[in-house]
């Protein structure tokens, strides 16, 4: 429920320390913030792959609170998410199941 206090592996929860100030306090983020998740053990193709996620499911969060999209039920996600895990995020894969 909380990821501060869960028995996460050090370089995970560095990445989340940095992703939840990228989130919250972008503009209190600086470079040693990127060293304190490296130092933990994180790639820097790691740290910029978490980074690119985190951005484009915050902007897809704003698009769809402003523009008003359908977000589906958790019970729907549930339902979905075999077929994901399966086949991809594409509409094809999740249509076809």
């Amino acid at each position: 429920m909380d990821w501060r206090s869960a028995p996460l592996r050090p370089e995970l929860a560095a990445t989340l320390v940095f992703l939840e100030k990228l989130t919250l306090r972008p503009d209190e983020l600086d470079m040693t913030d990127a060293e304190a998740a490296r130092t933990a053990g994180v790639s820097n193709e790691a740290l910029r792959e978490a980074s690119t996620v985190c951005a484009l499911f915050s902007m897809i969060v704003r698009l769809a609170d402003s523009l008003g999209w359908d977000v589906p039920s958790p019970e729907s996600l549930r339902a979905r998410a075999p077929a994901m895990l399966e086949g991809g995020y594409g509409l094809d894969a999740v249509g076809a199941r």
